[in-house]
């Protein structure tokens, strides 16, 4: 029996060997790259592992391991092989991305899965090849990253340098939409030849160095990107003041570079993949190194990279969905005809090609490489780190994800930084040993002069004017914007060369300075430079700089005397309204610590009519603690006065000014009253101003235009009812020139209307802009500004009417309104706290009041005897009684009995 059991065993362990199914992959790589060796040994290393792991799983991959010799009609060739003569069920590869266009092809044709960990281009989608599947990071994922670190130090150009095929030219749609996001634009871009020789690479540099940005992403294959990186150093582009990018696909192997390529690219950022940090890594890492001394003994120096670990859980993906899928069929058919000719149209479909398929892309677990899913036929990577090449090697210095940007660590819980404009990096050691953010752009010594619009024949000269030298033919400009603009010019950190380009105005001022800004739109001019008044309309195609003079738009008006000497003038220290209020007040106060003293039987209350009034006017005015017993009334008294101590305050003080100083008043005070008047308002001929006034609600007919400051004096001297203007409306640097000429006599209301003030333009996303508008800065916040002022304005310091001018000196109601309240809210609080206590106190004496009546003795007869209990119910208080005693208008009542009566009542009381 025993014999018989072993038999048995021993033949159903033959017969489930016999059911182990043979899964047949192929492998095209390029052996003879770096990325080829590092995947060769990883993929053989992954086979042992997986097997070793799931012992009892029914299938087993069998590798053919093909070498494309980086050629893609070869790499075809390879693949047509395996699938003819091999059935493989899978292909893994091929290296390249113009590789991958070839096998793609029959891979989508005959349904047979494509797994590339190498392949990165954009191009090759999965809804157009549904085979293909890219077990790696495309590179469209790394972009967003990109643009985070120009967002971060707010460079606005960028220039992209790639290579001139499939891989290079695949990332750029989707480089300039994500830097266009950002509001970053491409002002070049430049490709370079796969099989480019060194002259030709130092010739594009060349052409480089003489543009203005200084920022470059740099997407190539690793031999050229090497010979690259060298020439830049060579010309000196490696120096401080640049900026290099390297994408992924380089910064990747950056450990495996020759140490004299990595040393030329010292200095530049790259973006590569991020690997979590795991046992399962470190000991594959150092299994690696053991089977990669083995594997290629001519190449010591070979690394690790992700590309190894990308295909290790590549081949794990394909052999836990070639156990999923359980294949036990053949998978192609063909003719014995055509045995020996090898021809994609000989061969069928894989009839599981779909089944594995569908398995490949529902494999997910946690990889060497990270979390590895392959669900939408690409691997999803959600973040990359951020590297810094310093020396020989290079040193992470922050990390990216979608979801919270760029961070210090890359655990994002512990960060609470977001993809924002702040420099979330640590140090960076920029080209030519640098820790200074560079710019991104400067101006070539050997590049072309900046092209630098002005107007010529504008109606204010003090700001700009320009002229051709009939001599030389030199442009010659002049004016308080041209001083402003060469100021600014000379306080950059860099050589700015220019030279101007007259624009002659028509008669139509506004539309002529449209068309002016136009043509910096149109890029005929780099900057135009004048009296450019910054408007919305404007920045919608250009950008402006910081403004150079005061915003807003103001009246021109003529001033009057505002205070005739008179026996009255001291009631126009204060307004009607601020006297009636005042008196209201002042009677309403004595009045309400009447009412309180009266109720607190104050004896000072009492008596004749007259007496009365006087008492309530002496407790408006003063405060003596023997006439005022009650606390409330005290407090009152004490606000009342406070206000009248500030009230006396400032009427002295507006009454000495008016008796001493003289009152310059405008004859119109606002544009309302210019409305309401129906009178003639001033504007300069050709200005946008009239479309304003329009707007505001004044008549076309109302409207004058004028061309010279001399024209706006006559008409405002002329008035509104002789055929002149009540008020001239313009831009404040214009009114200011005006009254620099003018100033006695007229003065200035406003600003009525705010603007942006004058302003250069600059073509959109100029990275003149910021560092002219800080020089700007810096001029308009010192003494310089006022020399320049001085010099084309004059000195407005001389014309006391400069300067915003109400239309009253008089005190108002509102100056008050804060004293006035709480003397208002004290007193009635007071009084309605007095009212009710009154009133509670009077409520518990009526039941009292009645007990002491009942014990008066009837009223038995005698005319005195009735007389003196109604006294005594009239009165009903003892002391006022006693008083009436005294004045004899009681009689004494006879009895001992009512006497005492009247006591104990008193006393209640």
């Amino acid at each position: 029996m025993f014999l018989f059991l072993a038999f048995i065993s021993a033949v159903a362990q033959n017969v489930t060997e016999n059911k182990v199914e043979e899964f047949h992959v192929g492998v095209v790589l390029d052996l003879g790259t770096t990325v080829g060796k590092v995947a060769h040994t990883s993929i053989l290393i992954a086979i042992e592992d997986f097997y070793a792991v799931h012992p009892n799983y029914t299938t087993r991959i069998v590798l053919h391991i093909r070498d494309s010799m980086s050629d893609d009609v070869q790499a075809a060739s390879e693949v047509l092989d395996l699938l003819e003569n091999y059935k493989v069920q899978a292909i893994i590869g091929p290296q390249k991305s113009s590789q991958a266009v070839f096998v793609l092809a029959l891979g989508n044709k005959h349904q047979v899965p494509i797994i590339s960990f190498t392949a990165t281009s954009t191009s090759l989608s999965s809804r157009r090849l549904p085979y293909f599947v890219q077990a790696t990071a495309r590179d469209s994922a790394q972009v967003c990253s990109i643009a985070s670190i120009i967002k971060t130090y707010g460079w606005r150009e960028v220039v992209p340098i790639y290579v001139d095929n499939d891989y290079g030219r695949g990332i750029i749609p989707d480089l300039v939409n994500v830097l266009e996001g950002i509001d970053a634009h491409i002002p070049y871009q430049s490709a370079i030849d796969e099989s480019a020789t060194g002259e030709q690479i130092t010739q594009k540099l060349y052409k480089l160095m003489t543009m203005q940005t200084r920022v470059f992403v740099v997407h190539m294959s690793y031999s050229l990107g090497s010979l690259f990186f060298t020439k830049a150093k060579g010309i000196g582009m490696m120096s401080k003041g640049f900026v290099w990018i390297i994408t992924d696909g380089r910064a990747n192997l950056i450990d495996s570079l020759n140490p004299s390529v990595v040393e030329a690219m010292n200095g530049a950022l790259g973006v590569e993949s991020y690997v979590p940090k795991s046992i399962e890594l470190d000991n594959f890492t150092m299994r690696w190194y053991m089977r990669s001394r083995n594997d290629h003994p001519n190449d010591p120096t070979l690394k690790l990279s992700i590309f190894g670990l990308w295909s290790y859980d590549a081949i794990w993906a394909v052999a836990q969905a070639a156990e999923k899928a359980k294949i036990t069929e053949e998978k192609f058919q063909r003719s014995s005809a055509l045995k020996n000719y090898t021809s994609s149209k000989t061969l069928e479909n894989s009839r599981n090609g779909p089944t594995v398929l569908k398995a490949i892309l529902q494999t997910k677990f946690q990889g060497l490489s990270g979390y590895f899913d392959l669900s939408d036929g690409q691997l999803q990577v959600s973040m990359f780190q951020i590297i810094n090449v310093v020396g020989k090697a290079h040193r992470v210095i922050g990390f990216w994800n979608a979801q919270n940007g760029i961070s210090q660590q890359s655990d994002q819980r512990t960060s609470n930084t977001t993809y924002s404009a702040t420099h979330n990096l640590n140090i960076v050691i920029w080209p030519g040993e640098s820790t200074e953010v560079p710019r991104g752009w400067k101006i070539p010594t050997n590049g072309k002069k900046l092209r630098v619009g002005v107007v010529a024949g504008a109606g204010y000269p003090e700001y700009i004017d320009a002229n051709e030298d009939p001599l030389t033919g030199e442009i010659k400009a002049s004016g308080l914007a041209i001083e402003i603009f060469e100021e600014a010019v000379k306080r950059l950190h860099y050589a700015l060369t220019y030279e101007y380009i007259v624009f002659n105005t028509t008669e139509n001022v506004s539309s002529s300075y449209d068309d002016f800004v136009n043509q910096v739109y149109l890029k005929e001019y780099d900057i135009a430079v004048g009296d450019i008044t910054i408007r919305y309309n404007r920045s919608l195609y250009v950008d402006f700089t910081l403004p150079y003079t005061e915003s807003g738009i103001a009246m021109v008006v003529p001033v009057k005397e505002s205070v005739h000497m008179n026996a009255w003038i001291f009631l126009k220290t204060l307004t009607p309204g601020m006297w009636f209020g005042t008196i209201i007040l002042f009677i309403y106060t004595g009045i309400v610590i009447w009412l309180l003293e009266l109720l607190g039987n104050n004896k000072n209350v009492h008596g004749p009519i007259p007496r009365q009034l006087a008492t309530m006017i002496y407790f408006s005015l003063f405060e003596e603690k023997e006439k005022v017993k009650r606390l409330t009334s005290r407090i009152v008294l004490v606000i009342w006065l406070f206000f009248l101590v500030v009230l006396k305050s400032s009427y002295t003080a507006s009454l000495t000014s008016m008796l001493t100083v003289q009152q310059l008043q405008p004859t119109v005070t606002n544009v309302d009253e210019l409305l309401k008047t129906g009178l003639a308002v001033g504007y300069g001929r050709g200005s946008y101003i009239k479309s304003l006034l329009e707007e505001l609600g004044f008549d076309t007919s109302k409207i004058k235009p004028y061309d010279t400051p001399e024209d706006y004096h006559n008409a405002l001297s002329m008035g509104s009812k002789n055929g002149g203007v009540a008020a001239l409306v313009d831009e404040i640097p214009y009114i200011k020139l005006f009254l620099a000429e003018h100033c006695k006599g007229y003065t200035m209301v406003g600003p009525i209307y705010k603007t942006a003030g004058f302003g250069y333009a600059l073509q959109k996303g100029s990275p003149l802009v910021g560092d002219i508008s800080q020089a700007i800065l810096n001029i308009t916040g010192g003494d310089t500004m006022i020399q320049i002022e001085k010099k084309w304005i004059g000195d407005q310091n001389n014309c006391q009417n400069v300067g915003t001018i109400s239309g009253t000196d008089s005190l108002t109601f509102d100056s008050f309104a804060g004293p006035i309240i709480a003397t208002g809210v004290a007193s009635t609080t007071s009084l309605v706290i007095a009212l009710i206590t009154y009133f509670c106190k009077n409520k518990q004496a009526e039941p009292e009041n009645g007990d002491s009546e009942q014990i008066l003795p009837p009223e038995t007869g005698g005319d005195e005897e009735r007389q003196c209990q109604q006294a005594a119910r009239a009165r009903g208080m003892h002391g006022q009684i006693n008083k009436a005693m005294r004045d004899g208008s009681l009689v004494m009542c006879r009895g001992e009995r009512i006497h005492n009566s009247w006591v104990s009542s008193s006393a209640r009381f």
